[in-house]
């Protein structure tokens, strides 16, 4: 599909990588598991863009990260972050959460809903890489379902200079931002302006140019131009906003 202005690629839910391990189910925008060059499959800065879900009293042990900002957003259920920096933090819907790794740091995250549970936990983790590196870890985390409650676009994580005062928590990248919207059936917003755009559908159904987009949709669009997309269910939609790319 293109625009004027803008080539744009929709990558289908179904045709995402994916992994699993038995407590772990996978599906990943760019292929992560194992990759060791995640510059290669890159778009704009994203680098990776998993929707994990995880079994009840199952998560990721702690490992470690280095130049790496994390970006999680919880879609279901409950996660518990816990970090060789003495930062704890328990994620629900609505809150989003961004862990600079900087120097390097070791972190484990889990499904804080136990064995017993039945409640899975579904969750987007996203990176990208900083604008300096080897800076001391960090974290932060935000509310932000109040803001989200109307359908508009929201900025929940941005290092954009543009965006100072307006983004819920910091990045690590004056070139990034992670936008969030959950509209309504039949409302629409509009993309943002920028070189390199992800658009997620999370949950829901839209429609886009034309074509219509399912629930782990993505559209990947290079190039400047106006888009937009219209709700055709109660939606949540990811939108990245980039103006480089990774190196």
């Amino acid at each position: 599909m293109t625009t004027e202005g803008t080539t744009a690629r929709i990558v289908r839910s179904a045709d995402r990588k994916h992994w699993w391990d038995g407590a772990i189910d996978s599906w990943q925008s760019f292929p992560a598991t194992g990759n060791f060059d995640l510059a290669s499959a890159a778009h704009g800065l994203l680098l990776v863009h998993n929707e994990d879900t995880v079994a009840p009293g199952e998560g990721f042990d702690r490992h470690h990260h280095r130049n790496m900002e994390i970006v999680t957003w919880v879609l279901d259920g409950v996660l518990r972050h816990e970090d060789s920096v003495g930062h704890t933090g328990v994620l629900r819907p609505g809150v989003i959460q961004r862990m600079s790794a900087g120097s390097g740091v070791l972190h484990s995250e889990r499904n804080d809903n136990g064995y017993t549970s039945r409640q899975p936990l579904r969750v987007v983790q996203m990176w990208i890489p900083p604008s300096t590196p080897d800076t001391a870890p960090s974290y932060e985390e935000r509310d932000v379902s109040d803001a989200l409650a109307g359908g508009d676009l929201v900025v929940v994580a941005s290092g954009r200079e543009s965006h100072a005062g307006r983004a819920a928590v910091t990045l690590g990248n004056r070139d990034a931002a992670l936008h969030v919207a959950r509209p309504a059936a039949g409302q629409s917003i509009t993309v943002p302006d920028a070189p390199y755009i992800h658009v997620f559908l999370a949950r829901g159904e839209a429609t886009t140019g034309g074509d219509e987009l399912r629930q782990g949709d993505a559209v990947r669009l290079t190039g400047d131009g106006s888009h937009r997309i219209t709700a055709t269910a109660p939606s949540e939609i990811l939108i990245w906003e980039m103006h480089s790319a990774a190196e």
